[in-house]
């Protein structure tokens, strides 16, 4: 006969509990004794492949407590069949499934070029669709008080503006300080392009280039990086660099959620 053996170890002692998270593809997580952090693109035998923002590829076993998700332990598991659905968007916030499209707002979103509407899109999209907030690009800011006093902006209509290289003394700080009405709210990020907005190590390089000042600045970036002077095809490598929001410097992430808090406010 089996003999029982009573498990004397003290409360305090065992571990605690965590949770188990299903190993969807998407599903960023990071693998603490390598520091490795990726997506999960497939699960198999007891193991989890991860791919990190540079397009690596590397295996791990499904230990218990064996990855961290957004700082906490968790043990992965399998996912149950049926299709895989992303557990967070882009932005980070958490994903609803089957949610619908909410019929547009009155307010909006402006931001300068196409760019900028592209990289916002490809972020905070799933969140905007939420809320019914739409996004429209104004190439350039020059004449932004009329654009305001043509939106007429008001309690149940908000505007709000992401304005490029937006620091004090420059132009187009004193473009935003000329708008004055309180259901408008311009702010801005400090770099001279949004390209420059996405962080350079998700990219594959450590810092953007300096370029002298009276050269454009997109066709210096291509110039110093070696890449070929054709921005439109520089930008598409920029935004297939961007996952998530992990991919943005915060003095963006900021001003984009503060835009979004203004007009569904």
């Amino acid at each position: 006969m089996r003999q029982y053996s009573p498990d004397l170890t003290p409360p305090w002692k065992k571990p605690k509990p965590v949770p188990e998270v299903p190993a969807e593809p998407g599903l960023v997580v990071e693998e603490p004794g390598s520091g490795f952090c990726g997506a999960v693109i497939r699960c198999e035998a007891g193991t989890v492949t991860l791919e990190d923002r540079f397009g690596k590829h590397r295996v791990f076993p499904m230990e218990p407590r064996g990855f961290l998700l957004e700082g906490r332990v968790v043990t992965l598991v399998r996912p149950s069949s049926g299709p895989a659905r992303p557990t967070h968007t882009a932005s980070g916030s958490v994903a609803v499934p089957g949610a619908r499209a909410r019929v547009a707002r009155a307010g909006r979103i402006y931001v300068e070029g196409r760019h900028d509407a592209e990289l916002v899109e490809k972020v905070w999209g799933d969140d905007l669709r939420i809320e019914g907030v739409v996004v429209e690009y104004l190439e350039g800011v020059d004449d932004l008080p009329s654009i305001v006093s043509d939106f007429a902006p008001g309690p149940d209509a908000r505007l709000g503006v992401l304005v490029d290289h937006l620091v004090p003394g420059s132009k187009e700080w004193r473009i935003a300080e000329s708008v004055t009405s309180e259901h408008a709210l311009v702010v801005g990020h400090p770099y001279i392009d949004i390209w420059e907005a996405v962080k350079p190590t998700s990219l594959g390089f450590q810092t953007w280039p300096r370029v002298p000042r009276g050269q454009d600045w997109k066709t210096g970036v291509c110039r110093s990086l070696g890449w070929p002077e054709n921005t439109g095809a520089a930008w598409q490598r920029i935004l297939s660099g961007v996952r998530s929001y992990r991919d943005l410097e915060p003095e963006l992430l900021g001003r984009v959620e503060e835009l979004i808090d203004f007009v569904t406010s």
